[in-house]
């Protein structure tokens, strides 16, 4: 069983011939990154499209898919804009104009809100409504029903409300980005006259109001009324005297990147500060409107927000299906994925899978300790790891990075705590993650109140490395514990993302470490590194010697081989290496989540190349760097991706696996990430991403991540080898 999607045109390429002579590579053999998203966002719309997905989880995937798309339009399609504007756009590594880019944006991107619509219209609520939960109109309501929803409304709702009239002496009013807004046309019965108004629909209230269920209910029943249909039957109170006439839905997306320039800025954290209050009156860059709106109402706001008909998207309401997370998250787990806990690493305890460990650093110093979650517990490992770090006496310093967090972060409060228990305390903020800014601003203050010294890392790069540093005194001296991972310090996201880290007192890794964190807090450019690849000064250079070593073992007759696994690959120059791997022979295996801008299978140049990308209940977020080398597979994971913003523009930071059970344990995931027998979205050379999920038989093959659950073994304590 198979579907099929686009992720941009991609006329197949002339065969190359095979020569050892340096060949060029053709223009067109990169895919188009936005295009390549949409085509993710597509993936997305397909698993809450599936009916074989958990009811529950369909409607979540609605909410992820609107969540996404609105940060392409706020990130993506507004920096476009800007730069066309500015006259800084260049054509793209795809070969395509920026104004080809932003028309081929347009159709797909209507094309997929359209689908949206449909797939919750036609598909998700008729399920929900045969399960019991059904989201309805106000005049599908009883009575009882209605006259409780009154007194919602007078109690909640109308307090908060502020209509805005506009006429000459009140001018359009500022729509702000993201919000949902009634346009409304009343009518004064004295002289006739038409007036428009704007009433936001609050943000802070539930999207679908739900509706208290009838006394014989079962509890098993649920009733949502979009939130905009309660006030819309109360428009009249807030134009007494007035009549209404007509009332319809709108909503505007905003340019919401964020441009800081370190070098002008005396203080960062005062200038993003000031940056994020310029955000909310970005320009606009879509307009989402009811598909039944008056044309004089879309025209007035058309020419009001200064937006193009191309940026105009007439969609059945109700509109922004965001809030459908809400819904996902009631209490009928029969229509959810099956509940899952994490098991705490069996590396970290005495056999009691859900045990805290009572001696992490113990557990280190007899063997380094592979974590992956959200199969391996974040509480009881990295976690536990930085609160015993805070508790330990013997724990002289902590480095650590932060980049997301959670907003009660016990990471935050264990650093709190060791710098109150006067030990030297170092945290990195990245305080520029996006859309992130204000709550790592918040912890940024707390954190330097309490005596932690924080540093925002070098201008002009993000700080994305995933690290923690512990020194403790010891017996035999200083001892330095490392946590290396793939994913953020957040423990919320930990039980949803994908991610591996590694937790060692490898003297290597210690040293390699305290370098970094040293050249993040201090001054030391030209500093070398042994187990690390550290971006932006040798992370590329390092995985491209990686693949060429590839090229020349094979050339030698000897075990090759490339595996990459990432959230998007985009770089030319990894992607430029891929291809020369395959053009001498070299297989090479890509799993991505997101954006691809590779092109597999294509004759003369990547037919040894395939590509793979999975979904699922969890997030795959870890990035995985495998190599044949000969016969001794070297494997490294770390927190970048293939993009240019990772490998020139932050601070990234990729570890080798020294442990052979390390070893076979990534190579093993990436053998089914790749298995023919695996659910997964195989990409071919014309761009298309094809869905395979069940076999010729109609059998569904292996959910990855339930298989991993089923399966993730207590492992055995094996002794460490150095």
């Amino acid at each position: 069983m198979t579907a099929t999607t686009r992720a941009g045109s991609a006329a197949p390429l002339p065969a190359i011939p095979r020569t050892d002579e340096p060949v060029e590579l053709p223009e067109d053999r990169f895919a188009d990154r936005e295009l390549s998203w949409l085509a993710f966002n597509e993936r997305v719309l397909e698993m809450a499209e599936d009916p074989g997905t958990h009811l529950l989880e369909r409607a979540r995937f609605l909410s992820i898919f609107a969540n996404n798309l609105d940060e392409f339009f706020m990130v993506r399609v507004a920096g476009l804009k800007r730069r066309i504007a500015t006259g800084l756009a260049v054509t793209a590594a795809s070969g395509l104009e920026p104004r080809e880019v932003l028309d081929a944006i347009s159709v797909r991107a209507h094309e997929l809100t359209e689908r949206h619509a449909n797939a919750f219209l036609e598909g998700v609520r008729p399920a929900l409504a045969e399960a019991g939960i059904t989201v309805v109109h106000w005049e599908d309501l009883s009575a009882n029903e209605q006259v409780r929803l009154h007194g919602f409304f007078r109690d909640q709702v109308f307090p908060v409300l502020t209509p805005l009239a506009v006429d000459p002496a009140h001018p359009f009013p500022y729509i702000s980005g993201l919000s949902l807004n009634l346009a409304v046309v009343v009518r004064n019965p004295t002289t006739d006259k038409e007036h428009f108004a704007r009433v936001k629909v609050p943000p802070l209230l539930p999207r679908f109001v739900a509706v208290e269920p009838a006394e014989d209910g079962d509890g098993r029943t649920a009733r949502f009324v979009p939130l905009e249909d309660v006030i819309a039957v109360h428009l009249d109170q807030l134009f007494p005297g007035m009549e209404v006439v007509q009332h319809h839905t709108f909503r505007v997306t905003r340019n919401e990147d964020l441009e800081v320039e370190e070098d002008d800025a005396e203080n960062l954290l005062q200038a993003l500060e000031k940056e994020l209050l310029r955000r909310r009156f970005g320009p606009p860059v879509r307009l989402e409107v009811a598909s039944d709106i008056e044309p004089t109402v879309r025209d007035l706001l058309v020419r009001e927000l200064g937006v193009s008909e191309q940026e105009v998207y007439e969609l059945p309401e109700p509109l922004d299906l965001r809030g459908l997370g809400d819904i996902a998250d009631i209490d009928r787990p029969e229509l959810k994925y099956p509940k899952f806990v994490a098991r705490t690493h069996r590396d970290l305890t005495d056999g009691a899978e859900t045990a805290k460990p009572s001696d992490v650093f113990g557990a280190i110093r007899n063997r380094d300790v592979l974590l992956h979650h959200p199969y391996d517990s974040f509480s009881t490992s990295v976690q536990a790891f930085l609160e015993q770090a805070a508790a330990d006496p013997r724990v002289l310093a902590i480095k650590q990075t932060l980049y997301r967090t959670s907003g009660d972060s016990p990471i935050v409060d264990a650093l709190i705590d060791a710098a109150e228990a006067g030990k030297q305390v170092l945290a990195l903020v990245e305080i520029k993650a996006r859309f992130d800014e204000q709550a790592n601003i918040s912890w940024a203050r707390k954190l330097e109140q309490a005596g932690v010294h924080v540093v925002y890392g070098l201008v002009g790069l993000k700080t994305h490395a995933k690290l923690s540093l512990v020194v403790r005194q010891e017996a035999g001296g200083l001892r330095r514990y490392c946590h290396v991972g793939t994913g953020n310090y957040n423990p919320k996201t930990a039980r949803l993302y994908e991610d591996l880290g590694l937790l060692t007192d490898d003297p290597q890794v210690g040293e390699d470490l305290t370098r970094l964190f040293n050249q993040l807090s201090g001054y030391a450019p030209k500093t070398a590194y042994k187990r690390l690849l550290v971006a932006p000064r040798s992370l590329r250079t390092g995985l491209v010697d990686r693949v060429d070593r590839e090229i020349d073992n094979h050339r030698q007759g000897l075990p090759s081989g490339v595996r990459i696994k990432v959230n998007s690959i985009v770089d030319e120059a990894v992607i430029d290496a891929l291809y020369r791997a395959s053009r001498a022979g070299v297989p090479v295996d890509v799993v991505v989540r997101g954006i691809c801008a590779l092109k597999p299978g294509v004759p003369g140049l990547s037919e040894n190349i395939r590509v793979r990308s999975i979904l699922g209940r969890f997030l795959e977020h870890s990035r995985i760097f495998w190599f044949a080398s000969g016969g001794d597979p070297v494997v490294m994971i770390g927190s970048a991706d293939m993009m240019h913003r990772n490998l020139d523009r932050r601070v990234e930071a990729v570890v080798r696996l020294s442990d052979p059970r390390h070893v076979r344990e990534v190579s093993q995931l990436l053998d089914q990430c790749m298995s023919d027998g695996t659910a997964s979205w195989h990409l071919d050379a014309r761009g298309e991403w094809t869905r395979h999920h069940a076999d010729g038989g109609g059998r569904p093959l292996m959910d990855l991540q339930e298989h991993i659950i089923a399966t993730r073994p207590g492992r055995r304590p094996s002794p460490r080898r150095r």
